[in-house]
């Protein structure tokens, strides 16, 4: 009699992404976005597994759920790459940073490998057997010489066999270490620095010091977005680059220019958020202080654009502006009015 309670075991690869796994971790970000958390990932894939099954298990729809979890994520995600881990494949397509650029941030340890192909992938599209053979001609002296001889027409049907024989004999003892010189030279083009320089990296982190990098960074991230969040409460028109530039700019005008360079330091950044946003003196407050008055200069230009849209409105908008305020500021106004007038005349 079978027993109920037992289940088939499936053996699966590691580094892989099934179905059943690619779909818990869309899942797992979806549930992270719900509760507005943060997130990050310790990545070592090498893609998605593309059997038959897999296929007929709708692993491409898990994976494209992956990339739409990420794409609406709207708090910091840091992906790092551990030590002697890789990112390979379509697991690079579906956490690649240009997906969400405003919050993902892929880092690298300088012991990792990333890129879409594997060395050995790579060798066999862009360095075959005839590529490998054209650099044994050049740089090998006795196969140059033997290919050199065979190309003369003064020889024997004999010595013809003889060179050729000898030819390829150099080529099958040559071909495995140019093989391997080729492959390490597909692994340079995975390092994190050639990585950095392409621009498909943040950063390259040491593992000795990755825990702190995190949890400073992070810091950082979810303080500049609360400040995000109440600018644009205040002006829905500005951009996420023009806030991050305007941070930028209030950081130099407190700290000074000769501290400019600490905005890379996360931690005297962290610092300087924590300082202005506990800070409840607008006066003392960099932060608060700007962001009051770029609510007023919004408030301003809204309403110029409705008194320019609708001029027969502006005598209507001026008497109420004249009711609403007080004594003191109506008789500042009434000298601004006459000094814009000019002088009486005599």
């Amino acid at each position: 009699m079978a027993n109920l309670m037992s289940n088939e075991i499936v053996q699966q690869a590691g580094q892989v992404w099934f179905p059943d796994s690619a779909f818990k971790t869309a899942q797992v970000i979806k549930d992270f976005k719900r509760e507005r958390l943060p997130l990050i990932v310790f990545a070592n894939w090498r893609g998605f597994s593309g059997g038959m099954k897999d296929m007929y298990d709708q692993v491409l729809k898990f994976g494209a759920s992956i990339v739409d979890s990420l794409r609406e994520f709207q708090q910091p995600v840091l992906v790092y790459i551990p030590p002697h881990a890789e990112l390979r494949g379509g697991s690079w397509a579906v956490i690649d940073p240009t997906i969400n650029p405003l919050y993902i941030e892929l880092y690298a340890d300088q012991e990792s490998r990333g890129g879409v192909l594997e060395p050995e992938g790579t060798v066999e599209i862009k360095f075959r057997r005839k590529d490998l053979v054209k650099t044994m001609r050049r740089i090998d002296a006795i196969y140059s010489g033997l290919a050199d001889q065979l190309g003369s027409l003064e020889l024997s049907q004999k010595i013809r066999k003889e060179l050729e024989a000898k030819l390829k004999a150099r080529e099958e003892f040559l071909l495995p270490i140019y093989q391997q010189v080729a492959t390490q030279f597909a692994n340079l083009h995975d390092t994190p620095g050639r990585m950095q320089e392409k621009g498909v990296i943040t950063d390259i982190l040491e593992w000795k010091t990755v825990r702190s990098f995190f949890y400073w960074r992070l810091r950082r991230l979810l303080l500049e977005e609360t400040v995000k969040q109440e600018i644009i409460k205040v002006n829905p028109e500005l951009s996420d680059g023009h806030i991050q530039s305007m941070l930028r700019r209030w950081f130099v005008e407190t700290e000074g220019t000769v501290k400019a360079y600490l905005w890379d330091n996360n931690q005297k950044v962290v610092e300087w958020l924590e300082k202005h946003l506990n800070d409840e003196d607008d006066t003392r407050s960099v932060i608060r202080e700007n962001i009051k008055y770029l609510k007023r200069d919004y408030a301003t230009k809204h309403i110029r654009s409705l008194v320019q849209a609708n001029p027969e409105v502006a005598m209507d908008c001026i008497i109420h502006m004249m009711q609403q305020i007080t004594p003191a500021q109506r008789t500042q106004i009434t000298h601004l009015l006459t000094t814009m007038d000019g002088p009486a005349s005599p």
